[in-house]
């Protein structure tokens, strides 16, 4: 299937993908060549130690034989993990950089997706009911307009089918401790950056016949830190937080992740 035409850059949609372009994410976390199995493979490991709840609560196993899109594939990360368990994958993404790169990830894991394109998660260029689940993980909080782009998994998706969303919690322990702190939240730079409470999220999701919202990520030490932040963080902060009953902080996970049915 051929790429989607490219937004103007003087729209906001345009504007994002520009963005995106310039912005591979965690890129700055490897030193290894871009492009390289090393590269993808090193990024796969700091994704899901950042991530550690994630295969948990998705199984990337689970889709054998099913039709997955991922809207918002980024470089593949996730999407290679669909398909190595089975799934026949389909991704998009408005960065065309992040899609040439999500194709040289495939190949190198020995994977063949159905279609790797180029396109705009709010203007899907597929049938409806042509999938068997869906998959938007952090893309949301991004789009130019959510409410355009959840309707649009939606139609795709075939009744009884799956979509799995997230986007960040505006009550979190991490919103908390950014407006404490001072320090920006990742990609706080971006031309679209929202945050939603749960009740907000659910009214997003309203088209789902069910929508189940839990609360993830919560802290683990972080690579991201050095020196005396390390320290604080990952020898004072972390550990002080996962004392505290779950049962209390549990609403305040960074990740409000979503898993719905049409």
């Amino acid at each position: 299937m051929a790429d989607a035409a490219e937004p103007s850059r003087g729209t906001l949609t345009g504007r994002i993908r520009a963005y995106w372009n310039a912005r591979i994410h965690d890129l700055d976390m490897t030193a290894e060549p871009v492009g390289t199995l090393a590269f993808f493979d090193a990024l796969d490991d700091y994704r899901f130690d950042k991530l550690r709840y994630l295969p948990d609560a998705v199984d990337f196993h689970g889709y054998r034989g099913r039709r997955l899109l991922e809207i918002g594939c980024g470089i593949g990360t996730d999407l290679v993990r669909f398909a190595r368990g089975g799934a026949r994958v389909t991704g998009i993404d408005l960065a065309d950089r992040s899609v040439d790169l999500a194709r040289r990830n495939a190949g190198l894991h020995g994977v063949s997706p159905s279609g790797l394109l180029v396109g705009d998660g709010e203007a899907l260029p597929f049938p409806d009911g042509c999938f068997d689940a869906v998959y938007a993980h952090g893309v949301i909080q991004y789009a130019a307009d959510p409410a355009r782009l959840v309707a649009e998994a939606h139609r795709v998706l075939q009744p009884g089918g799956e979509a799995i969303f997230m986007v960040y919690n505006r009550y979190s322990w991490l919103s908390a401790m950014s407006k404490l702190t001072g320090v920006g939240l990742e990609h706080a730079d971006a031309p679209v950056l929202r945050t939603a409470s749960i009740p907000e999220y659910r009214r997003l999701l309203r088209g789902f016949a069910s929508v189940r919202i839990a609360p993830e990520r919560f802290p683990v030490p972080s690579r991201l830190h050095r020196g005396w932040k390390a320290a604080l963080y990952n020898g004072v902060f972390v550990g002080l937080f996962n004392r505290l009953p779950r049962g209390l902080v549990r609403p305040l996970g960074w990740h409000l992740m979503a898993f719905c049915r049409k």
